[in-house]
């Protein structure tokens, strides 16, 4: 369940901005992008400091960000984006939204794992319910209204206590409510786009598969 001590930090630095891949690390002075603000490898400062005139790179780059944040392969990420494109409104908002409804990315806005990979890890096992009904797909998506809760034979796992210890580090998320006493949560709303707290450019996505 615990996150592991992989090139996560080297891919903040390579997007430039903190994917929050370590969990509560990401918070502190030792994350890599507090100490190292530049791209890894032996030129990463100077790279860093040439903006790239390549319209498609910036697209390229900020598509590569939104992968690695919310953890998705290939397939997957093409997927999520077709069916936003289907949506009804704003295709780049609808495409934030889906990642953000996601169980996975849930259970971690909700602060029951540090990270959003700690988060699939418990979905897959198994801890989590949704509306009192075991969900283990971490790309389940969540409504307005549902309840997200950890089952009664879960609520010992370490990594969700410790990551309860060191909720509120973060950015609040107005539209999740969180009781720690049950150890649930309740997706209040829909979030908007200026309630999704992902510093990333979609519009860049956008254009990329517009071509």
């Amino acid at each position: 369940m615990i996150v592991s001590n992989g090139p996560q930090c080297k891919l903040c630095r390579r997007e430039g901005a903190k994917l929050m891949l370590k969990g509560n690390r990401c918070y502190l002075d030792k994350c890599a992008m507090e100490r190292r603000d530049y791209a890894p490898g032996q030129h990463g400062a100077v790279q860093r400091r040439k903006k790239s005139s390549s319209g498609f790179a910036e697209q390229l780059r900020e598509k590569q960000k939104i992968k690695r944040m919310y953890g998705l392969r290939e397939q997957q990420f093409r997927n999520t984006f077709k069916k936003a494109v289907r949506m009804p409104g704003v295709t780049g908002e609808n495409f934030l939204r889906i990642l953000e409804l996601r169980l996975d990315n849930i259970v971690f806005r909700m602060g029951f794992a540090p990270s959003r990979n700690a988060a699939r890890q418990l979905v897959k096992h198994g801890h989590f319910l949704v509306n009192g009904k075991k969900v283990d797909i971490p790309s389940f998506q969540l409504r307005a209204g549902d309840v997200v809760s950890i089952k009664e034979r879960s609520r010992k796992v370490e990594v969700v206590h410790a990551a309860l210890s060191n909720q509120g580090r973060g950015v609040s998320i107005d539209w999740i409510q969180v009781d720690k006493v049950k150890l649930s949560g309740t997706v209040a709303a829909v979030p908007t786009r200026d309630q999704i707290p992902t510093p990333v450019n979609e519009l860049l996505v956008v254009e990329l598969y517009s071509k």
